[in-house]
């Protein structure tokens, strides 16, 4: 192993020395065959597009599902969560933790659903670099909107060509940098439950060579006991035009994730006080400061830090038609995550690398690459210790694995025309992944797995005018278990601990997804409709025991079908509107226990509305409604959270080119809801702890200086 690191970690540094040397940062793109473009910025007043609205008019001609969410669209939050910024994404499901900067149930068509956290099932992209750990994992608190100029949203197969055979897609966070964000900012933020943040950014530019380096602070103590948690992340970004079309950007960030978990409730308590936490766990009576057959959390104290350094690098070069892109990332990551008594804690030291590779070949007639190639390499190391949890402390060692994993991914693609106004696109993805533990414990969960499988695609795309494009598609992905779905501590409840780790013997989930969509606009008024049905061969299912002990199974066949609806329009020069409809339909197919029940944790319905009105040239005020329908807690469908409709309203005054003021009031109703649920395969006590409470009315206000 050492030296698989060594000649791995060589390899990073040589390719990131020289582009350390010189470079000047600019959004990258992951869009089919896209390159850095270092273009000066032309100020044009509240007229100019925006980045993404340039990536949004480039991914116009994309023949599959995918979105653009810019910093314009969640900029009266001073400090954002992931939720409020991918709030206007169809098809985007988010649902808060518990309210701070902690790790929100994050999925895509269903990818994911029932992880908490979720840590797999979608491909993270950093300034079009996959970053996700070699064994498909992601910390999803780590995820920082406020640092992002954009985040492309690629939904199911259009993430193929990134190398993401998964099926929930990707997201590409594209940095702000010293061409998007010239100067120096400086923002303050601070509000409701004690919560206040700080980030700022300074760029240098001197010709071809620019940089951008930002910091970003965000500390609360959460509006229920226990219910702290600080982020903080460094970084910035360095680019530089070598001319004759070969430009470099390397990224580079620190961020140390610290955060709570005061613990899920019961029904009755949610509904009496959600502020309460659960305490004194007794199985089959009635408890203390809260009634819920639950963690614990006055005695067990759990929570997570997470602390990771990035650094990575990327080359695009163009030669006439032909386009390279060449990219390495590495990563070290130390997570200790205390769980309840019943899971103990978790203590992993970990490294990883990518190595990603593009080409494209897009003739000047062609909007689309004719070809386009990716192969994506990841391989990581990870040294893993189980304790038992003593009273939030690291007790009694019961368990210790050394991980290794990786995974390779390539893609073959073209974009054919078959007419006038007609585009087939066939493609071909292979990926092969390892996940190897040795367990140096004793506890016999040693496995070495191998998993590989193909993924085709075909696509055909019809655009019956410059504004309009539909497309019809048929495609397959491939998600292999990760480390943590392979292994889990097992014999402890909700008053004893682990006693061993057990492997599981896991299939890879394959699904099979036809897609159908529209996306258009005429006038002020645009749309974007995507329709899809996936049949699905060994889901993965995270379930809890009934003592809170998590564990990880294939399903059988199951089946989830979306619709995800996307509208925007300008009504008047100064009003404007979106909204974002999903429909999710997740069932298990014929199940020999759970018949065609509903997945756990996946609300059929969720409806975001939103106004942007122009009271002033200089003042904005806006509103969000969001309607979340109700959904199953378990999968035997016994118990649903009630459904919720929040109310969000926020404010921005732009006092001078040098001073902003923004403003927000999220859940203005106080509405008592469950932002998320644990999920099980079935409750056995009627007052089980299995809702999360969702954050009630908070008041947060902002300033943003630019110089």
């Amino acid at each position: 192993m050492t030296y698989t690191r060594f000649f791995l970690s060589s390899v990073a540094a040589a390719a990131l020395m020289t582009p350390v040397l010189s470079s000047v940062a600019v959004a990258q793109s992951a869009s089919p065959g896209a390159v850095i473009e270092l273009e000066p910025i032309v100020i044009k007043g509240k007229d100019a597009l925006s980045t993404a609205e340039l990536l949004e008019e480039k991914m116009q001609n994309v023949p599959l599902a995918a979105d653009v969410v810019g910093r314009e669209d969640y900029a009266t939050a001073p400090s954002p969560t992931l939720a409020e910024a991918l709030k206007f994404s169809p098809g985007v499901v988010v649902q808060e933790f518990f309210g701070g900067h902690d790790q929100p149930r994050l999925q895509i068509r269903g990818s994911g659903l029932q992880q908490n956290p979720t840590e797999r099932g979608i491909i993270v992209l950093q300034d079009g670099m996959p970053i996700n750990r070699a064994d498909g994992t992601f910390v999803v608190g780590l995820a920082a909107p406020s640092q992002a100029e954009a985040i492309e949203v690629w939904r199911g197969a259009s993430a193929n060509r990134l190398g993401a055979s998964v099926m929930g897609g990707a997201l590409n966070f594209i940095s702000s940098t010293a061409d998007t964000r010239p100067g120096s900012t400086l923002s303050f933020g601070a509000g409701s439950f004690d919560s206040y943040s700080a980030k700022g950014s300074h760029a240098i530019d001197y010709g071809n060579l620019s940089a951008l380096f930002r910091f970003d602070l965000s500390t609360s103590d959460g509006e229920r006991d226990y219910n702290g948690s600080d982020r903080r992340i460094y970084g910035g970004n360095l680019s530089y035009d070598w001319g004759n079309g070969v430009v470099t950007q390397v990224f580079l960030s620190h961020a140390k994730l610290d955060f709570d978990v005061p613990g899920p409730l019961s029904l009755e308590d949610l509904n009496s006080d959600y502020t309460v936490i659960n305490q004194n766990p007794m199985l089959g009576a009635a408890n203390g400061n809260g009634t819920g057959i639950g963690p614990n959390v006055v005695r067990d104290q759990p929570g997570r830090e997470t602390e990771q350094t990035l650094i990575g690098s990327r080359t695009t070069f163009e030669n006439g038609a032909h386009r390279y892109d060449v990219g390495v990332s590495y990563s070290q990551t130390d997570d200790e995550f205390t769980f309840p008594i019943a899971h103990g804690v978790r203590v992993t030291d970990g490294w990883d690398t990518n190595l990603m590779a593009r080409y494209a070949y897009v003739p000047d007639a062609y909007e689309l690459p004719l070809v386009e190639l990716t192969a994506n390499y990841a391989y990581g190391e990870a040294d893993r210790d189980y304790y038992e949890n003593s009273g939030g402390n690291r007790g009694a060692q019961f368990g210790q694995n050394e991980f290794e994993a990786s995974t390779l991914s390539v893609y073959a693609g073209a974009n054919v025309p078959i007419g006038i106004n007609w585009l087939l696109t066939p493609s071909l993805s292979y990926t092969r992944a390892t996940r190897d533990n040795e367990d140096l414990w004793g506890n016999g969960s040693d496995f070495e797995n191998t998993y590989d499988g193909w993924s085709p695609s075909l696509s055909l795309r019809w655009k019956p005018n410059g504004d309009q494009t539909a497309w019809v598609s048929v495609a397959r992905s491939f998600d292999a278990p990760t480390s943590d779905d392979l292994i889990s501590p097992v014999g402890g409840n909700v008053n004893t601990s682990p006693t061993t780790v057990q492997a599981a013997d896991l299939d890879a989930q394959i699904a099979d997804t036809i897609e159908i969509g529209w996306r258009g606009r005429i006038g002020a008024f645009g749309w974007d409709a995507v329709a899809y049905h996936a049949e699905i061969e060994n889901e993965f299912l995270l379930l809890n025991t009934s003592s809170g002990v998590p564990y990880t199974t294939n399903a059988g066949e199951t089946v989830h079908n979306g619709l995800e609806l996307g509208l925007s329009g300008e009504f008047s020069p100064v009003l404007r509107g979106r909204l974002a409809y999903t429909w999710q339909d997740f069932h298990f197919d014929n199940d020999a226990t759970r018949g065609d029940n509903q997945l756990a944790g996946a609300p059929e319905h969720l409806l975001t509305a939103g106004l942007e009105w122009d009271v002033m040239e200089d003042l904005t005020l806006s509103g969000t409604v969001t309607w979340r329908d109700k959904m199953p807690v378990d999968n035997m469908n016994t118990t649903w959270a009630d459904d919720a409709v929040l109310l969000d309203l926020g404010a921005r005054w732009r006092v001078s080119d040098m001073v902003e003021l923004v403003a927000e009031v999220t859940n203005v109703t106080d509405e008592t809801y469950a932002s998320a649920v644990v999920a099980n395969d079935i409750l056995s006590y009627a007052n089980q702890a299995v809702f999360i409470p969702g954050s009630g009315r908070a008041v947060f206000i902002g300033t943003n200086f630019s110089f």
